[in-house]
């Protein structure tokens, strides 16, 4: 029994290390957080003032544009007194000049005149004080004047320094602009030059041929030379055309520059007669029939499908608005044209 007691009193003393370890622990952490929300709320501090300094700025920006136009209006005003100062100026010398000359014949009268040459003198003497109470005046307007011109100098540089990076960007903005439209035009030209140099191709390569023409800056066969009346299914007869096509646009895509972004539109037109096919509702749907057969058929040849586009016109875009079988026969057509992506 005693032994078993001592043994109780031993494992019961690890409780109080155990216990103080944790709380040692616990008060790193809750320290670890304080030095994190510190840390924390510098940083938002900092933040806050860049953001306030910078508001401060753009405040003082508008103030001294403010003064600007204030300090202007303040030397307008004393350029107005300086004149006005200087008209004053002018009168007291005139009279100043004026009454010289009337003391100068008075002296020259009669001796009885004392008291009237004393009066000349008195008035010459006020007019005199006017005179260098008047320049005293000029002299402070003017020493106003400079501080106000200094002062409106600063403002102007610090004005034309903000507009100079204004019109900097600006500038680069333009720059930028023009080289954009340069390289665009160079792309239109470089196509233009594909699309010629491909024309010439085709055109040596179905010469002689009544049914394929041009039309403008397209290709047009005549649908009887790639379909059967109503019918949207490449015939026989028409494949070797259509070869001789895919061999030019396969040519054409190892010549043109990948970075100018080109396509083959294929258009398919019909005349405007109802068409009696029960598989076309229309001759809309005809026409896009036709013109998805031959992109499908040039694809299946080698050409890239991201190169071609096919679209049905219907009867809408007619080549001759008559009525005869003439011009129903120009109308039903497939157009070739090489444009842009």
């Amino acid at each position: 029994m005693p032994g078993a007691r001592s043994r109780r009193r031993i494992e019961a003393n690890y409780w109080p290390g155990f216990v103080d370890a944790l709380s040692s622990l616990l008060l790193v952490i809750i320290f670890l957080l304080s030095l994190f929300m510190v840390t924390q709320f510098f940083l938002n501090t900092e933040i806050q003032g860049k953001d306030t300094a910078l508001s401060r700025l753009n405040s003082q920006i508008a103030e001294l544009t403010d003064l600007l136009q204030l300090e202007r209006g303040n030397a307008d005003d004393l350029n107005s007194q300086i004149a006005n100062l200087q008209a004053t100026l002018a009168t007291t010398t005139a009279e100043n000049t004026d009454l010289t000359g009337q003391l100068a014949g008075v002296g020259n009268g009669l001796a009885g005149k004392d008291e009237t040459i004393a009066g000349l003198n008195a008035e010459l003497s006020q007019a005199q004080d006017m005179s260098d109470e008047a320049n005293a005046q000029v002299a402070l307007l003017n020493q106003q004047l400079a501080a106000l011109r200094t002062q409106i100098g600063a403002l102007e540089q610090a004005l034309d320094a903000s507009e100079s990076r204004d019109t900097e960007s600006r500038t680069q903005i333009a720059d930028l602009g023009k080289r954009l439209n340069l390289a665009l035009a160079q792309r239109v030209q470089d196509l233009s030059r594909y699309r010629s140099d491909f024309f010439g191709r085709l055109r040596q390569i179905l010469e002689g041929r009544a049914d394929v023409r041009i039309v403008g800056d397209r290709f047009v066969f005549q649908s009887e030379v790639l379909f059967d009346p109503g019918q949207a299914n490449v015939q026989p007869a028409g494949t070797p055309d259509l070869d001789a096509l895919a061999d030019a646009i396969l040519q054409l895509e190892t010549e043109i520059p990948p970075d100018i972004n080109w396509v083959l539109r294929i258009d398919g037109h019909t005349d405007k007669r109802p068409i009696s096919n029960a598989q076309f509702p229309s001759n809309w749907e005809l026409s896009a029939s036709r013109a998805i057969s031959v992109a499908k058929y040039l694809v299946s040849k080698g050409v890239s499908p991201n190169r071609l586009i096919a679209a049905g016109f219907g009867e809408f875009t007619p080549l001759d608005p008559g009525d005869t079988e003439e011009a129903y026969r120009r109308n039903r057509r497939i157009e070739f044209k090489l444009t842009e992506g």
